[in-house]
């Protein structure tokens, strides 16, 4: 049932209205919604996850702009293309900023099918740090030189910010835009909310090791080039399912299942 208050939305359900594909990827995307607002990632209605749409390639899920993440569901996703066209019939409207930085991916990247972008307290402090993120554990160490960064223009609602956003973004699977927050991409879902977790909580461990002033122990080089190479092992991130998505979405069915709708 769905929470006090939700019902008063009144979507309509897209079960039986779509391909039972798109449907799979809508609970999907909506479960992600939900874990962003349940870990406390979230900035009101602003950030967004991304989602092709399987077997439409220039169409893409976002997030129904006006809800907050926790209000999100299957059916109230809003389908695009990569022109920022509604390709569904939809009474929402997209957050601009989503529609920049998702077109972007979506368009240059055809090994991606998921973007997150975030606005936390940890990933915006990092972002605004001179050196970024430091390779001081074993979340941070995944990202060694395996993370790129695009540098502040303002807030990100100019279609022609895109073209930086791609060149900046090359090959990685992570970004944290300077001054701004953290972007994560997967090849599914999954990966890019595990990565999005690892990224988050080296920004948080980051933040809390500067606190005091105490002198910072960095492993030497070697050792960072061996450790990232090891999270990035095949038996670590499958391109079809990331080994940890399944538990992720059992548990936002424990904790709130109306995400489903």
């Amino acid at each position: 049932m769905a929470p006090d208050g939700m019902q008063s939305l009144n979507i309509p359900s897209l079960r039986g209205k779509v391909s039972e594909e798109e449907w799979q990827a809508r609970v999907d995307l909506a479960c992600a919604y939900r874990l962003v607002a349940h870990y406390g990632w979230t900035h009101v209605t602003a950030n967004h996850i991304s989602l092709r749409v399987p077997g439409e390639e220039e169409h893409f899920l976002l997030n129904p702009y006006g809800l907050l993440f926790d209000e999100v569901t299957a059916s109230s996703l809003v389908k695009i293309d990569l022109d920022g066209n509604k390709v569904m019939e939809s009474d929402f409207g997209i957050n601009q900023a989503g529609y920049v930085i998702h077109s972007a991916i979506h368009g240059a990247r055809k090994d991606i099918t998921c973007a997150i972008h975030t606005h936390t307290e940890a990933g915006m402090a990092v972002s605004s740090q001179k050196n970024g993120l430091l390779p001081l554990n074993m979340s941070a160490i995944r990202f060694y030189e395996r993370i790129a960064y695009h540098d502040y223009e303002g807030v990100t609602v100019d279609v022609e910010e895109r073209e930086n956003i791609v060149k900046h973004l090359g090959n990685h699977y992570a970004m944290i835009l300077r001054n701004h927050g953290l972007l994560t991409l997967g090849r599914n879902l999954g990966e890019a909310f595990y990565l999005m977790y690892n990224l988050e909580k080296a920004c948080r461990a980051q933040v809390a090791a500067m606190a005091g002033g105490a002198e910072l122990e960095i492993p030497p080089e070697h050792v960072l080039q061996k450790s990232a190479e090891q999270s990035w092992r095949p038996n670590n991130n499958s391109p079809e399912q990331h080994p940890a998505w399944p538990a992720m979405r059992r548990k936002m069915d424990r904790v709130d299942p109306s995400y489903r709708d």
